[in-house]
């Protein structure tokens, strides 16, 4: 079976957590014990129904608050598919949040209340899952049971989707369902309420999209994590360098190139635990065998000769400021990409963005927590990189403050 990473994104209440808690709950991925537990807070709450936000706010402050803080994964299957969740809040102040739980998603649930319509935090998250290059949308209309499950109510709501949207250039694909989280309607059973509306529920919707585009199995990538060298008789000569393919399809007798060093070879046989493979593709974690003895350590990377990335101390990216303290001009931080890490300074900030008109901001350029970007800066030694738009792995990188060790900043590179 294969594997979708997808994530809830929209405003302050508007049902992201009951609807995985719904999702979890009908499609039978929850246990006795935990709806004994729900059911209990609930009731000793003085809630009217049992509040299945509570399968996924697991914080004291998120169920005292009715909110979701911090991101939560949640992991369920079905007969047709594996799934990951990713639970993240809707406030402003917790963009970074969002970010991060974005960053892995193939497809982005974008939930609207049917009485408020598009907000702005409704374009806030939409921009950021267009920028983490997100090209599945599922834009669920939700509580139509307190609009009377009006059609019309619904339709206003995808035209004006649709208008922001047509802004957006990464979109392909956007699916509108009108649901109900907190009576089941279209989430796992079809609604009776809305005999108007023909299409997929949201799970079968979730069970058959085709996410197989978002990898990138044309530019061969493979950042080495470690390299094997087992001290034993059984493989006395053995040699592997392990990673994880990050793009291309890497096979025996391929003709490779080792980067930033520029030695080459050819493979010579791709190992696993389980044993020897035909061939690899992201995002597999493999080992490597090369026909020659060549110096390869952790932050080097193996690309086939015939298509190379750039390489390049001058990189220019577009990020979201996750630090309480702002960012400075002329600041130094570590900069971790793919295997390797190195020293950067932050040379010039361009611009930030105006998430909620989309409007460059070029008068103000200093940046705090949540802020959202472009800068240029250089580093101490040159990256082996894709921009994001090519390759999500090679194309992403995070800012690390070195005396705290805290992560400021996760980056796109364009």
């Amino acid at each position: 079976m294969d594997l979708l990473r997808f994530t809830t994104a929209g405003s302050v209440d508007d049902g992201k957590s009951t609807l995985i808690g719904r999702l979890l709950y009908d499609s039978k991925n929850t246990f006795e014990d935990q709806i004994e537990a729900v059911e209990s807070f609930s009731k000793r709450r003085g809630d009217e129904h049992m509040d299945l936000a509570l399968l996924t706010d697991g914080l004291k402050a998120e169920r005292e608050q009715g909110i979701t803080i911090d991101v939560a994964y949640r992991y369920f299957a079905t007969p047709q598919r594996k799934f990951i969740i990713a639970d993240t809040p809707g406030h402003i102040q917790y963009t970074r949040n969002m970010v991060t739980g974005a960053s892995t998603a193939n497809l982005a649930i974008i939930l609207i209340d049917a009485r408020k319509g598009v907000i702005e935090q409704t374009c806030r998250h939409s921009f950021i899952a267009n920028l983490l290059r997100i090209q599945h949308v599922v834009v669920a209309v939700n509580k139509m049971d307190l609009v009377e499950f009006k059609e019309s109510v619904y339709h206003d709501i995808v035209a004006k989707y649709k208008e922001f949207a047509s802004r957006l250039d990464s979109f392909v694909d956007v699916t509108f369902i009108p649901i109900s989280a907190l009576n089941g309607d279209n989430v796992v059973e079809e609604s009776t309420n809305m005999d108007w509306y023909k299409g997929p529920t949201l799970l079968y919707h979730l069970e058959n999209v085709y996410i197989g585009t978002t990898e990138n199995h044309v530019e061969a990538r493979f950042p080495v994590q470690t390299v094997i060298r087992p001290q034993s008789d059984a493989y006395h000569d053995f040699r592997g360098y392990a990673g994880r393919v990050a793009g291309g399809v890497f096979k025996p007798g391929d003709n490779i190139t080792v980067l930033p060093s520029g030695f080459k070879s050819r493979i010579k046989a791709i190992h696993t635990a389980t044993g020897e493979l035909t061939e690899a593709f992201s995002p597999l974690s493999v080992s490597l065998l090369l026909e020659d003895e060549i110096d390869i350590s952790r932050g080097d990377t193996i690309v086939k000769t015939n298509n190379q990335p750039e390489i390049g101390q001058d990189i220019e990216a577009m990020i979201c400021w996750f630090s309480e303290r702002p960012l400075h001009t002329r600041g130094k931080y570590l900069i971790r990409h793919t295997t390797r890490e190195a020293k950067a300074l932050i040379r010039e900030v361009r611009y930030k963005v105006d998430i909620n008109t989309l409007h460059k901001v070029e008068d103000d350029l200093s940046m705090a927590m949540n802020d959202i970007g472009r800068i240029t800066l250089r580093t101490s030694s040159p990256l082996i990189y894709d921009s994001y738009s090519k390759n999500r792995t090679m194309g992403s990188f995070i800012l690390v403050d070195e005396n705290t060790n805290e992560t400021v900043a996760g980056g796109m590179i364009v």
